[in-house]
């Protein structure tokens, strides 16, 4: 039997505190997204960080310009960005830089980033145009 929407039956997890693998429900807010042109495959792709970041003045995120920290299965690196990935879309509504979200999905790793491809998502709040 499937469960209800909007009832969430496990505990809400911080990116920093994901497993390796498995299902999960974790909150963060969006650190920047990916568009991919039209000659190449449909996808959307969101980095997904524990803090919401700094906005610049002309309304940007603002994205840090060192390499995302990754813990490789078994490792024992730190871990505060996860992937997501929506497969088939090129934009989703609602999900731009700053806003938070909630997601449930099945983690994996990819390219040494936890990743999770097409996760059901709820919009908690989002970013005001300044």
């Amino acid at each position: 039997m499937a469960d209800p929407a909007g009832e969430f039956l496990q505990p809400e997890l911080s990116i920093s505190g994901l497993p390796d693998r498995g299902r999960v429900l974790c909150r963060g807010f969006i650190e920047s997204v990916t568009y991919v042109p039209a000659s190449q495959v449909a996808s959307f792709t969101a980095i997904v960080t524990d803090h919401d970041v700094p906005r610049s003045k002309g309304g940007f995120a603002a994205v840090a310009a060192e390499p995302p920290t990754a813990r490789k299965p078994g490792g024992t690196g730190r871990r505060d960005r996860l992937r997501v990935v929506w497969l088939g879309r090129r934009r989703v509504p609602g999900v731009d830089p700053g806003c938070e979200l909630r997601l449930e999905g099945m983690l994996t790793f990819r390219d040494g980033l936890p990743t999770m491809f097409n996760p059901r998502y709820e919009i908690l709040s989002r970013q005001e145009n300044q």
